[in-house]
């Protein structure tokens, strides 16, 4: 039996409460360690950089799940360790007034169980939604998933941002702890009883994790599939660090106006995600490569205009491009995500757990490159080249052609049809 929409809904609120707990540790702490407590913002960086880091054990999470024969535990769990995470890396904030050490040894192990969670909850609830999802319903499945997860986001920010106001460290622990336990009470209801009615029991796996690993890698299918979900991703988040700073910079936006203006790339998101969804699954329209592709050249078409409006001095044009970079990115997005969930029921039976945590990895560390790298490479940039505007658009143009490999790759190596598994010339 496959997941009906109401079902995929529920798995989405799942989606919706890990984004909630995750928001406040990459944005609220972070400003809070930077701002309140005048810490350098190298390490707030380094901590988001170790939850992302951790991930790589998701290909872990993701067998365990495959051989365990019960997904809903490990999403249950996950969310479990995530908020006692979260919830630490609150209660460190507090430390960090009269005992620095002692609060970042608190903030170390909060933003590990972070990541453990995340890995955990994350890539089985994925394994879940692509086992038991029909293939013609798998696009429209992953728009209604991570949409639900962008409103959890926004959402969570402003009732958090009413909330801490007037801000006191206690305060925050309080709130922060609240929402992660209401976030985990919404993921066990919405996932009770759903894998019961629509997975058929499967007998434990007495595979070893290597074993598993090994049987998965050697899918010609599944690894070339990975490298281009790093490569993909590496273009997707290289300007998450540096879109904001050369706004200011070279435009002489206020962080008011560039807050905005990041709130307005996530709108485009939001925008891609949605229409694509509804024009895969609703009116039929395209096949998964198509928008990928689109996606990817349409987003490094959008990167050209962002570098070359820096030099001519073009403000005006800065927002409606920052706008399409984000409704390109969020059709690539949606549509990879539909492709990873045809993807992970091929090959060797029951390892869907263990694709989706190979795939999540290499989302995750790209995500942690992607960034850093765009950030290392403005540094070099603008020591070497004579204005801002060059040295950023520079690098906005190496992350253009990324997405341009990233569209040839996906040309290659994915079906062109709706519900399109993917296919290896020559396979």
């Amino acid at each position: 039996m496959m997941l009906g929409w109401v079902q995929i809904v529920r798995l989405g609120l799942v989606q919706m409460a890990l984004g909630a707990i995750v928001v406040l540790t990459t944005s609220t702490l972070n400003r809070v360690m930077v701002v309140e407590l005048a810490l350098p913002a190298t390490l707030p960086g380094l901590l988001v950089g170790l939850h992302y880091g951790i991930q790589i054990t998701r290909p872990n999470w993701g067998f365990r799940s495959d051989t365990g024969g019960d997904r809903t535990r490990w999403i249950v769990a996950g969310m479990a360790v995530l908020a006692l995470g979260a919830t630490g890396a609150a209660w460190a904030v507090l430390l960090f007034e009269g005992a620095v050490l002692l609060g970042m040894i608190v903030s170390l192990l909060a933003y590990t169980l972070i990541g453990v969670g995340v890995g955990a909850s994350g890539t089985s609830l994925l394994a879940l939604l692509a086992t038991a999802t029909a293939p013609e319903r798998r696009a429209a499945a992953a728009m209604i998933v991570w949409l639900m997860m962008i409103f959890g986001i926004a959402m969570t920010a402003g009732v958090v941002g009413t909330l801490l106001d007037p801000y006191s460290h206690g305060l925050l622990v309080r709130v922060v702890g609240t929402v992660s336990l209401l976030a985990v009470l919404l993921a066990g209801l919405a996932v009770y009883g759903i894998e019961r009615r629509t997975v058929a029991p499967r007998e434990p796996d007495p595979a070893p994790f290597r074993q598993g690993l090994r049987e998965v890698w050697a899918e010609r299918r599944t690894r070339h599939f990975t490298i281009f979900v790093f490569l993909s991703m590496t273009a997707y988040f290289m300007q998450e660090l540096i879109l904001e700073p050369y706004a200011g910079l070279v435009f002489g936006l206020t962080p008011g106006e560039t807050t905005t203006l990041s709130g307005a790339q996530n709108g485009g998101v939001f925008l891609g995600m949605l229409a694509v969804g509804l024009l895969l699954s609703g009116f039929r329209i395209g096949g998964l490569r198509g928008w990928i592709v689109l996606g990817c050249l349409g987003s490094c078409a959008a990167l050209a205009v962002i570098a070359s409006i820096g030099p001519m001095g073009a403000r005006d044009l800065l927002l409606p491009s920052v706008v399409a970079l984000g409704l390109f990115n969020g059709m690539f997005a949606v549509a990879a995500i539909g492709a990873m969930m045809a993807l992970a029921g091929q090959g060797r039976d029951r390892r869907e757990g263990t694709r989706m945590g190979l795939w999540g990895a290499a989302q995750a560390c790209a995500a942690g490159f992607g960034g850093l790298a765009g950030a290392a490479l403005v540094d070099l940039a603008r020591a070497a080249l004579t204005t801002d505007a060059q040295a950023f658009g520079t690098v906005f143009l190496f992350e253009a052609g990324l997405f341009v490999a990233a569209a040839w790759m996906a040309a290659i190596i994915i079906d062109g049809r709706r519900s399109a598994p993917v296919v290896i010339p020559g396979e």
